[in-house]
């Protein structure tokens, strides 16, 4: 789902990539980046990485549990669109409801259009996938242990975002149908 108007939507805006490790986002988020002229990838990722050196040093699960991480996600993709304009896409998952919640009100406040998209595979996939990469071996375990959490904000995600089943697609088909969902012309 998208909290955009039906008819006419503007050219700009956020493209989220939800779901969890294995389910293609960043694959996706490449091949779209290569179909919307003028977008860009944020890696949120580096905002938490920032925050691990900043904030007090504390028990935390995923730097997702610190509340400076969800408000700076937001901060930043509304200072960079208001910079380039176009399109910002964001492949991140976010497994916690009101952690979505709380990120996507923040667009909505500062009047920034966000299509939440989530890509799902099959939990045997995601693990084929995830035993297959040779790129994030050190978080293998890491990732595994997530399927749990991915599975659990199913029915959240379902309510909240367009779901693209990845299984059988390749990348750019994936891309095609985030851009269709989105309303979002292609070069």
């Amino acid at each position: 789902m998208t909290n955009s108007p039906q008819s006419n939507p503007p050219q700009s805006g956020v493209i989220w990539l939800n779901g969890t490790f294995g389910s293609g986002k960043t694959t996706a988020a490449r091949e779209l980046m290569s179909l919307i002229p003028g977008s860009r990838i944020l890696d949120t990722e580096q905002i938490g990485f920032l925050l691990r050196d900043v904030l007090p040093p504390e028990t935390v699960g995923d730097f997702q549990d610190w509340r400076p991480w969800r408000a700076l996600v937001v901060a930043t993709a509304t200072e960079v669109l208001a910079y380039i304009g176009g399109y910002v896409i964001i492949p991140q998952s976010v497994l916690v409801q009101h952690y979505w919640q709380e990120i996507r009100n923040g667009f909505d406040n500062v009047g920034v259009l966000v299509h939440h998209m989530v890509l799902h595979a099959g939990r045997e996939e995601l693990v084929r996938r995830i035993e297959a990469d040779t790129v994030e071996t050190t978080a293998r375990q890491w990732r595994l242990d997530h399927l749990d959490a991915y599975e659990a904000a199913d029915t959240w995600h379902r309510q909240e975002a367009h779901v693209i089943d990845t299984t059988e697609l390749h990348p750019l088909e994936i891309a095609a149908r985030i851009a269709a969902a989105a309303g979002v012309s292609i070069g």
